[in-house]
């Protein structure tokens, strides 16, 4: 689930918000593969919100009006990233026959989790660097 797209000097360019943007629609096309009952109702909606608020918040970082605030939603990404990661760990134990592919969206939810982690930690070596 990589994303990459051109930059102007026909470069791979790495975009954080398109490849958020294609995990939210991911997980909303594998969540509707989910059978419904009493237990997976609750899994998929929790499912849903946290993998799509993924990019809606990296939005919003990018938005951000200050570098606290750009902080403070790079952190939430990572918040939601680990939930999403939750979620789909209940997908695997209730429903075995799509743990395969439960498999396979836990770990990009893992390494967009990497990501924000490693955003938050050098948005914050920066801050501590500039406040010295």
């Amino acid at each position: 689930m990589t994303n990459q797209s051109r930059n102007q000097n026909g470069r791979s360019a790495f975009d954080l918000e398109e490849r958020t943007a294609r995990f939210g629609e991911a997980v909303i096309r594998f969540s509707r593969r989910i059978p419904q009952n009493t237990v997976t109702r609750p899994i998929i909606t929790q499912l849903v919100r946290a993998g799509t608020s993924i990019g809606a918040n990296y939005c919003e970082a990018d938005d951000a009006e200050s570098k606290p605030d750009f902080r403070h939603k790079i952190g939430i990404c990572k918040k939601e990233s680990r939930e999403t990661m939750y979620w789909f760990r209940m997908v695997a134990v209730a429903v075995p026959e799509l743990r395969e592919d439960a498999k396979v969206f836990w770990k990009e939810a893992k390494e967009l989790n990497l990501i924000f982690a490693a955003i938050v930690r050098s948005s914050r070596v920066r801050h501590s660097t500039v406040e010295h």
